[in-house]
């Protein structure tokens, strides 16, 4: 879990290539391409190996951040939806509301 104030670092796809040629092709440990290239983690290594290995992009994902953002065209459709999540709250957790 991430802890409060942590930034974290993003790599380009060269680099993340070359980590993965390095294991490959090279026969490094993984250790060993973590500390050449700088990289934090190892396990970042071997998530990229791993990734490469099954044939998925390295590419990263896009990521959100906070609640996602609903726009709602009035007032009475925003309504509507709160109503709407009340209710399937309730009937997810139906300890928690007593009437």
């Amino acid at each position: 879990m991430a802890k409060k104030g942590q930034t974290f670092r993003q790599y380009s796809l060269e680099l993340k290539m070359e980590a993965v040629r390095l294991v490959y092709e090279e026969h490094m440990s993984i250790r060993e391409v973590a500390k050449q290239l700088g990289i934090r983690s190892k396990s970042q290594v071997q998530t990229w190996a791993a990734k490469y290995r099954t044939g998925e992009i390295l590419e990263p994902t896009a990521t959100r951040r906070g609640r996602p953002k609903t726009k709602f065209s009035s007032i009475e459709e925003e309504m509507a939806y709160l109503r709407a999540e009340i209710e399937y709250l309730k009937k997810q957790y139906p300890n928690l509301h007593k009437e």
